[in-house]
């Protein structure tokens, strides 16, 4: 159940064996305001029935468990950044124990979005394909630009860049985006974007919102934005370097859900950036 927001929070890293779940148990480990209490994962990983921070050279106590009820059963928020059907695994357990959700999966489809949302009724959640304050603030960057540039004057262009080991394309953060842009100009990104241009196109279509996707090395996330018009081309970009921000911010989420019973929530909420 979830605990006071005065005490410390009990949470939960799935997909703790992986470099994102590495990173945030490292990052509870040194926090004030949390505390690890689970550590999940799937049955094949090698890491399970180990300490979830022997990693570190320490002991927590915290054992790696693909027992979903085990590693939720004393456990205020869980962590979730793997996979969509793992996500919606963790979700049915975690509407069962009352455990809060801070979710950062992407690839998720429209049925599996509104799962999620009936979940919502039950427990609260922040769910953001991004969770780096940084990349937050470039949305609400972008939703200022594209209200200002709500003509046909302004072709808009969405690049984005990764490692070679991302599954989905577009990433999340770039559809993420367009949905803002589309939003902010009162349309829907379903009706605007373009995914694929090979061979003879013809001239660009007034109105889309075009995707580029690159992928390779290790590259942590690259995002450009293009507002492209006759005779100027505004640019808003957002590079990560590593994954530190988006473990910052997950770290904001958790404390942001302290008071709150049920109910879907994004970063902006959390970040204040609706007010």
């Amino acid at each position: 159940m979830t605990a006071p927001s005065h005490s410390r929070r009990r949470v939960a890293v799935a997909g703790a064996s992986g470099r994102m779940g590495r990173m945030l148990i490292e990052a509870i480990r040194q926090s004030d305001d949390c505390v690890l209490a689970g550590a999940l994962d799937v049955a094949s990983s090698p890491a399970v029935g180990t300490d979830a921070t022997a990693f570190l050279g320490h002991a927590s106590g915290v054992q790696i468990t693909a027992d979903l009820h085990a590693g939720l059963k004393n456990v205020d928020v869980l962590i979730d950044f793997t996979r969509p059907e793992g996500t919606m695994s963790h979700l049915a357990v975690c509407e069962e124990l009352g455990v809060q959700m801070v979710i950062g999966t992407t690839g998720l489809s429209e049925a599996q979005k509104a799962r999620l949302s009936e979940g919502a009724a039950k427990i609260s959640i922040v769910f953001a394909p991004n969770m780096s304050v940084g990349v937050n603030v470039a949305l609400k960057l972008l939703e200022m630009a594209a209200r200002a540039m709500n003509d046909d004057g302004y072709d808009i262009e969405i690049i984005e860049a990764h490692h070679k080991h991302k599954i989905d394309a577009p990433s999340g953060t770039a559809l993420k985006m367009g949905e803002v842009i589309a939003r902010a100009q009162g349309t829907h990104l379903a009706d605007r974007a373009v995914y694929e241009r090979y061979g003879e196109t013809g001239a660009r279509k007034a109105g889309t919102i075009g995707f580029a996707t690159v992928r390779g090395g290790d590259i942590v996330g690259d995002h450009t934005v293009l507002f492209c018009s006759e005779g100027e081309r505004i640019e808003i970009a957002h590079k990560s370097s590593s994954r530190a921000g988006y473990v910052r911010g997950s770290l904001r989420a958790v404390g942001y859900l302290a008071d709150k019973k049920n109910g879907m929530f994004d970063m902006f909420d959390v970040l204040k950036l609706n007010d």
